[in-house]
């Protein structure tokens, strides 16, 4: 879905010296203001800055404008371009990457990168007892230091995805002393106190953060990255990240002038906010999927059967969503029908027509074969005050109870939501994903790779895509690569184990006076050329 502004700014990548310019950029423009603080308003609060061990997008979205990463993604999201890493090469075959770490780059607390910093914390990311996200440098044999700036990664195979991966936020550069100066006594310890105030070369610092109120972002005194003006990036003082999880609250504010942008604008009320004269609302090209995710597990953490371990159970209740309906009903016909569990923007994506298309009288039949044709009870976490979510699953509950299905909604605040998720003690909740890489290694890893999270925590595991992800991850010749995710889509489309509902652009709502921020397809969030006046 290509961007929809009601107004030109100046883009991201525009306003450093080597990076390739965004094309809603308008040249003619003033230069930005320098000074000031911008408050933009969240959904939810972060929940561990810490770039190896996170795995949610709440964190992932702050973390870029903390750490750096050696490479960067390119505007449109499916190449890298120059980051802590000012050149790169490839030798042996593809089996040898060697990158060129700019010299004089310091973190915000003062201290000099060193070379022994980018190699520790490649080293952590990869540790295969480290996170969610170590399968994506997996590749990695050994990291070298070939001097003192340069850095040399052994691969044990050629890798078609190791870029994209040292563009994405699990192999953000960390200072070793720092995080080594940290209180606890083990790495764990170490990270949890860490990642409360954490030091990065990036272009903010955190200094305070009162959860579930405010994070406070100041400027990196220390910033390695140059405006066009000749001077360090960012341009605002401050950056007051507030946490207002009800979509109104925070449109009300808004309009009131308290909040200079906010996140996560409710697709019906886009329409709203474009005909408002003192905003301007922004439609990013995004690779957002919007989803159901369910448990597969036989019984449930209070000892019940659970229904929704039959694959036909599942299957029915796809079938039994009208999607198109839902599309128009929260999106107003912004949302397109997933073809695929990854958005059609992936690399490798492949969906030739859309997931489970409407058939009450099918979804009826399966529910009869799997033993349930008088139906049964199901309950979906959903994060409290998200119109959107609220909306999918008021439509979905009366789409069910068609078909004798009686879904029970439980809203909760953020946090709680994630630790039962993450416990892997619900039943279905909602959820949305972005990709953080310009590869679908990361979201088949995340979704359909039994042996990473139990595939989205369900419980699912299938030994044949196991098998073919793994060899994916190694393959080289493009076309026996997408062969390979076909296979893939096909195996986890059957499965069943989500209810896929939309694809949809990011919504991002602004004061008239604030321009320069920019959100690229993968999500992340670019403060860094944001400026107010």
């Amino acid at each position: 879905m290509t961007a929809s502004l009601t107004s030109t700014r100046r883009g991201l990548f525009g306003l450093a010296a080597g990076f390739a310019a965004l094309s809603l950029a308008d040249t003619a423009q003033a230069a930005p203001k320098r000074g000031g603080k911008l408050v933009y308003g969240r959904y939810a609060d972060s929940l561990f800055l810490d770039p190896v061990l996170n795995d949610a997008n709440v964190d992932i979205w702050v973390i870029n404008s903390v750490y750096d990463t050696l490479l960067l993604p390119t505007a449109d999201g499916l190449g890298v371009q120059e980051g802590l890493a000012s050149k790169w090469a490839f030798s042996d075959g593809g089996k040898t990457l060697t990158l060129t770490v700019r010299s004089g780059v310091k973190f915000a607390d003062g201290s000099p990168l060193k070379i022994s910093d980018v190699k520790w914390s490649l080293d952590r990311a990869r540790d295969p007892k480290a996170g969610a996200w170590n399968d994506m440098i997996a590749s990695i044999d050994a990291v070298d230091i070939a001097g003192p700036d340069s850095i040399v990664l052994k691969l044990k195979t050629p890798d078609p995805t190791i870029l994209a991966a040292l563009a994405t936020f699990n192999t953000s550069i960390m200072s070793q002393a720092l995080f080594e100066a940290a209180p606890g006594a083990t790495p764990d310890d170490k990270a949890k106190a860490f990642a409360e105030k954490p030091i990065g070369t990036g272009p903010f610092m955190l200094v305070e953060w009162r959860r579930n109120q405010v994070m406070r972002l100041v400027r990196n005194p220390h910033y390695w990255r140059m405006a066009e003006d000749g001077k360090p990036l960012p341009y605002v003082d401050e950056l007051e990240l507030q946490i207002i999880p009800d979509d109104n609250t925070r449109i009300l504010k808004l309009k009131a002038g308290e909040l200079h942008g906010s996140e996560f604008i409710p697709l019906a009320r886009v329409k709203e906010l474009q005909a408002d004269a003192s905003l301007r609302m922004e439609l990013w090209p995004s690779t957002k999927v919007t989803y159901l995710s369910m448990m597969v597990k036989p019984t449930l953490t209070d000892g019940k059967p659970n229904p929704l371990a039959n694959q036909k159970v599942r299957q029915a209740l796809n079938y039994a969503v009208n999607k198109d309906a839902v599309i128009a009903i929260t999106t107003l016909g912004l949302g397109k029908p997933m073809r695929s569990f990854m958005s059609s923007t992936t690399p490798l994506f492949d969906g030739p027509a859309p997931l489970y298309p409407y058939d009450l009288a099918k979804a009826k039949a399966l529910l009869a074969e799997a033993g349930f044709s008088g139906g049964f009870e199901v309950s979906c976490m959903t994060v409290a005050g998200n119109q959107d979510n609220l909306n999918n699953l008021t439509t979905v509950q009366q789409m069910w109870a068609a078909i004798g299905v009686k879904l029970k909604i439980e809203q909760m605040d953020n946090p709680s939501l994630t630790k039962k998720y993450r416990a892997e003690d619900f039943q279905m909740r909602t959820a949305a994903w972005t990709n953080d890489i310009s590869d679908p290694g990361q979201i088949t890893s995340y979704f359909a790779y039994g042996p990473n999270i139990h595939a989205l925590h369900s419980g699912w595991d299938d030994k044949r895509l196991d098998e073919v992800f793994l060899a994916s991850q190694q393959e080289t010749d493009p076309a026996k690569r997408r062969a390979q995710y076909q296979e893939i889509q096909k195996i986890f489309a059957d499965a069943a184990t989500i209810v896929p509902l939309y694809e949809t652009p990011y919504t991002v709502a602004w004061r008239k006076n604030v321009s320069g921020f920019v959100q690229i397809p993968l999500g992340n969030n670019y403060f860094v050329g944001a400026a107010i006046g």
